[in-house]
């Protein structure tokens, strides 16, 4: 089955609110295995709207839309999508009397145009709104479907979960069961190229690669009956992709480099605290990000000019003069002194120049180094980053958790 969503109001087409509606229902066809190969987005005309849908449903099998079933007079998605399909609009006492009852309950008064939102198409399937007033609609003619949903998020997505999975899973004889496959360090087209000859034997599953800001998924989709029969599909090809890429293939899922990292230090129970100039407490906060860190994240201090990295961490001046506070030396001794200072098992450490000003030939804008201090043993990287100083500082704090995550792997501590 192929789908479409036609998103309807002129407030997307001028760019007042973004269209997280039209992402959040693509992902949900593309997990039900319902091909979606066009995204409309159309303004409060009728006409266009008409036009629109026409369209949709000459190439379609199934058109969503999205919005345009308030009370005002510019709400004519429902009006419009029954007027194509040939349906009669009739009253819906249940939607009549849920659509008084919100208004009962939130202490407002119902004006006379409200009403228009309880007619729904003769025939066709009412999604009862827990979240607001308007119902949203299934209704099928001809082998084709049109699914009206109302705009708001919250409106939307549990009548999405509730009313419209359940009704395209009815419809599907096959699934899709995707397995995300994470990988840093590489970039998209590496990644690629070291599984090219798998992408192109590809038939079921498929392999696809999506660059996110630090790192690329492969994802591996397999079309199946069920669940079970779709892993047994995918194994064979994530067991192959992930000898392919080793250590640098990190983890499986929905997830990322800091959250994998700080969820495998509260599982081993090791304590951390971090000591930070250029990155001015993103490290920290990327801990206190996590529900329940504070059983293994002790400590954060942001050290950000020489007198503070002497007073609060111990680094030494004769370090400072003759490296500079931007060395690999200096990113040693913070690290271990923000681990001897809060007594933990774990020390992190971040400096660097961010930009955009401070750069010079031997030490440039993006020059960063870390330091992870275990139990007595120092380890510090440097990096050349680039991006503008927001990205450079990002950068800088998933490289740490990265090379973290690897030194644990290395000393079988992860």
């Amino acid at each position: 089955m192929t789908s479409e969503i036609v998103s309807v109001g002129t407030e997307l087409l001028l760019g007042d609110i973004v269209n997280s509606d039209a992402q959040f229902i693509s992902r949900k066809l593309a997990d039900l295995g319902i091909d979606i190969y066009y995204q409309t987005v159309v303004g409060d005309n009728q006409n266009r709207l008409k036009n629109c849908l026409k369209t949709a449903f000459s190439r379609s099998d199934i058109v969503i839309t999205t919005g345009g079933l308030g009370p005002t007079e510019d709400d004519l998605t429902k009006e419009t999508g029954c007027s194509v399909l040939g349906k009669k609009l009739i009253n819906d006492s249940r939607a009549l009397e849920d659509m008084k009852e919100f208004f009962k309950v939130s202490g407002r008064q119902m004006s006379e145009n409200n009403l228009k939102q309880a007619l729904v198409p003769e025939g066709g399937k009412v999604l009862y709104n827990e979240n607001g007033t308007a119902p949203g609609i299934i209704a099928e003619e001809n082998g084709k479907i049109l699914i009206m949903l109302p705009g708001p998020p919250n409106e939307l997505k549990p009548m999405f979960e509730k009313y419209v999975v359940p009704f395209l899973k009815s419809k599907q004889e096959y699934i899709l069961v995707s397995r995300l496959l994470r990988v840093v360090k590489l970039g998209e087209s590496m990644t690629e190229y070291m599984i090219r000859d798998l992408i192109d034997a590809q038939s079921n599953p498929t392999i696809a690669t999506y660059a996110k800001d630090f790192e690329v998924v492969v994802k591996v989709t397999a079309k199946a009956k069920n669940i079970d029969e779709g892993n047994k599909i995918i194994e064979p090809v994530a067991k192959e992709i992930k000898k392919r890429f080793g250590h640098d293939l990190y983890a499986e899922g929905d997830t990322n480099i800091i959250e994998y990292t700080c969820k495998k230090l509260l599982e081993k129970k090791i304590t951390v605290a971090a000591a930070e100039s250029c990155t001015g407490g993103m490290v920290s906060k990327s801990f206190t990000d996590m529900p329940g860190i504070s059983e293994i994240f002790i400590e954060g201090a942001v050290t950000y000019c020489n007198d503070a990295k002497m007073r609060r961490l111990g680094v030494k001046k004769e370090t400072l003069d003759k490296f500079t506070a931007v060395s690999a030396q200096t990113a040693a001794e913070m690290a271990e002194g923000i681990a001897k200072t809060a007594g933990t098992d774990i020390g992190l450490s971040t400096t660097g120049i961010a930009g955009p000003g401070g750069g010079t030939a031997e030490k440039p804008v993006g020059l960063v180094y870390i330091g992870i201090y275990i139990k007595g043993k120092t380890i510090t990287k440097e990096l050349h980053l680039n991006g503008n100083r927001d990205k450079i500082r990002k950068r800088a704090v998933n490289s740490l958790f990265d090379a973290l995550r690897r030194e644990l792997e290395k000393e079988n501590i992860f």
